[in-house]
């Protein structure tokens, strides 16, 4: 199971929708518009196959306070941080050294999905992860962490996100 965190409007629910799009299509194909979504209250299962079937729950970042119910089961993390808006950059790092301190994530590999790169923003993706001391907190991670630009309206790196967790969830069952 894949886990789908991030806070509220970071375009979790549309990533989903992406990807398993994509994976229908074997990556080939256009995606066309991006479908309209809402605030996930609650939680999504989604079935993606890529190579094997991979669950991913989407949480809605509405449950943040609850999030930890659901990682008993977690062999990999998605962690979607809004790259347009940098004021709530410090509460996604808050949530992102929460998740990685979980014991029960211990094991999760984990992505962190700078999303909405397409947007203009003031500060860049890199000056975010330096703001955040990104580097430092891969380093002290027990967690294998990746990082991703993407777009999910676009689509634009979608196929590297695809591609990681089909490689994540071969070596997990």
């Amino acid at each position: 199971m894949c886990l789908l965190l991030g806070a509220t409007g970071v375009g979790k629910t549309l990533l989903v929708k992406r990807l398993q799009k994509l994976s229908s299509s074997d990556g080939k194909g256009a995606l066309g518009d991006a479908p309209p979504t809402r605030p996930t209250v609650g939680t999504n299962l989604t079935d993606i196959v890529a190579e094997r079937k991979i669950t991913i729950r989407e949480l809605g970042g509405c449950m943040a306070p609850i999030w930890s119910s659901y990682y008993g089961d977690c062999h990999s993390l998605l962690f979607m941080v809004d790259a347009s808006s940098p004021t709530q950059l410090s509460a996604s790092c808050v949530q992102l050294l929460g998740l990685l301190s979980a014991e029960q994530l211990a094991e999760a590999s984990v992505m962190i999905l700078f999303n909405k790169t397409d947007l203009p923003c003031y500060m860049t993706v890199e000056e975010m992860k330096s703001l955040i001391r990104l580097p430092d907190i891969i380093a002290c991670a027990k967690q294998n962490i990746t990082t991703a630009e993407i777009s999910a309206r676009k689509g634009t790196g979608l196929s590297e996100v695809l591609r990681w967790l089909q490689d994540t969830h071969k070596t997990k069952s």
